[in-house]
């Protein structure tokens, strides 16, 4: 069972990100609700995120690709194509859910109670604030010509490549260090 990954410095590119290598392989990560309330939990929205249901995962999936499609077209230009228009009306619609509600106990644990509404409103409002904010001109794609993870780089020089090293930037430099090997074992004539 694949774990979710929370590399891209924004939840909603987070959420954009359980579906891996949409220009090949096309990877589901977000297959049942079982897994949209295990993806919840990990993003740390709710504590115990109650039953969910088809349409409610539907719902999750359908604004995961709202954002995914405006982060990858914003801003749209002068003359917007119909679809930026209608994901933009849901991602929209969504950010004004409520948020997911959070308490703090006296024990010092702070607790977060919520249904599918304050999550999709949470998600949503994190595209909001990220798509009208300077971070956006930060926002990346992986190098890894086969990845479409988005992230936001937040490095302090600005030059990050890789989604995550453990996931891209490591398959990288391994690739490389192997291809300088083989050169090199070439070149001595060996």
């Amino acid at each position: 069972m694949d774990e979710f990954v929370f590399v891209s410095g924004r939840l909603c590119l987070d959420l954009a990100g359980t579906k891996l290598w949409r220009r090949s392989l096309r990877t589901e990560l977000l297959n049942s609700p079982d897994d949209m309330r295990r993806w919840v939990r990990q993003a740390e929205l709710l504590d115990a995120p109650g039953p969910v249901d088809a349409r409610a995962f539907e719902r999750l999936r359908r604004l995961r690709e709202a954002v995914y499609t405006l982060a990858t077209s914003w801003p749209p230009g002068d003359h917007p194509d119909a679809d930026v228009g209608d994901v933009l009306a849901e991602v929209n619609e969504a950010a004004r859910l409520p948020l997911p509600k959070h308490q703090l106990e006296v024990s010092g644990r702070l607790t977060r109670t919520g249904s599918v509404d304050e999550v999709l409103g949470a998600v949503a409002r994190d595209a909001v604030e990220l798509l009208s904010s300077a971070h956006f001109a930060r926002m990346r794609e992986c190098a890894n010509p086969d990845c479409t993870r988005l992230f936001v780089d937040l490095s302090h020089s600005g030059a990050r490549r890789w989604c995550g090293m453990a996931e891209c930037g490591n398959k990288h430099k391994a690739a490389s260090y192997r291809r300088r090997k083989k050169q090199a074992t070439v070149e001595a004539g060996v």
